[in-house]
């Protein structure tokens, strides 16, 4: 199974090889093997050889595999990484100019290797490339951006305190509005590097979620069931969201209320059909 809206993004480094099949086995949607801020670099080379050996040898499993690449070693990274049964390859620091490298060099091997086009997950880490999401969107692999929020809010000058909240839900914002200006999937919201703090991480999740986020980053295993939790709509919301539809479609597409009397058109419909499609 190919999964076009996976929840959860569970980073396992690239260096502890002995993790990747018990992540790939485990609750996440989609692993993704690190070769970028995971991998000292005096273990770069071992670790490429390391994932390469797995992604040929592994069994397949219904959790879609990524590999985070690193713009410094685009070609070798990508070398590694583009392998049969890879659902795609995430960029750290994206820019335009690393995101047409990639293009360029991930055609050349999928042609090479016969492998299916694979997608592209560009990290946001830059003012730059805050600015460039639609330029990049352009790109007919990117599937969506993240952001490495850490990096981003360095670049950008701004401390992580409870006053600069709202201006870090701005930044956010910002993301959420690219994809959707650019008919991406919804962008994967960033972790939280304090993974002992589950029930600060339950909040900041559904927070996400509210603002328009369908997936998230984990650095542990504890945190993918409150992704999945949050990005599953509970079966009330299911069923609203049906009787939503039923209605709609009853009164041939044009307006009309629903069992408690509220307003119905194609824009109520447009969210009870998104609620639908994640469930």
């Amino acid at each position: 199974m190919t999964r076009t809206d996976s929840r959860s993004f569970l980073y396992v480094p690239a260096v502890k090889p002995a993790l990747f099949d018990k992540a790939a086995r485990g609750d996440t949607d989609a692993v993704i093997i690190d070769l970028e801020d995971a991998v000292p670099l005096s273990q770069k080379a071992s670790a490429r050889e390391a994932v390469s050996e797995w992604l040929k040898s592994r069994e397949p499993t219904d959790t879609e595999i990524w590999v985070r690449v690193t713009p410094e070693f685009l070609a070798e990274d990508l070398d590694a990484a583009a392998q049969c049964g890879v659902a795609g390859i995430m960029i750290a620091k994206c820019s335009t100019t690393t995101l047409a490298r990639a293009d360029e060099l991930l055609t050349e091997l999928e042609s090479t290797r016969k492998l299916d086009t694979l997608a592209v997950i560009g990290l946001l880490e830059t003012a730059d490339a805050l600015r460039s999401i639609a330029a990049m969107a352009d790109y007919s692999r990117v599937r969506t951006f993240g952001i490495g929020e850490v990096d981003l809010l360095a670049d950008l000058r701004i401390a992580r305190t409870p006053e600069t909240e709202a201006v870090i839900d701005t930044i956010r914002m910002q993301v959420v509005i690219g994809c959707a200006a650019a008919s991406l999937t919804a962008p994967v919201a960033p972790t939280s590097t304090d993974f002992r703090d589950l029930d600060g991480f339950v909040i900041t999740t559904q927070h996400f979620v509210d603002m328009g986020f369908r997936a998230r980053t984990a650095l542990h295993p504890s945190q993918v069931p409150i992704i999945n939790a949050a990005l599953t709509p509970s079966d009330e919301t299911i069923a609203s969201a049906r009787r939503l539809v039923e209605l709609y479609e009853l009164s041939d597409g044009g307006p009309t209320v629903d069992d408690h009397g509220r307003f119905v058109d194609e824009a109520v419909v447009r969210g009870a059909r998104e609620v639908l499609a994640r469930a």
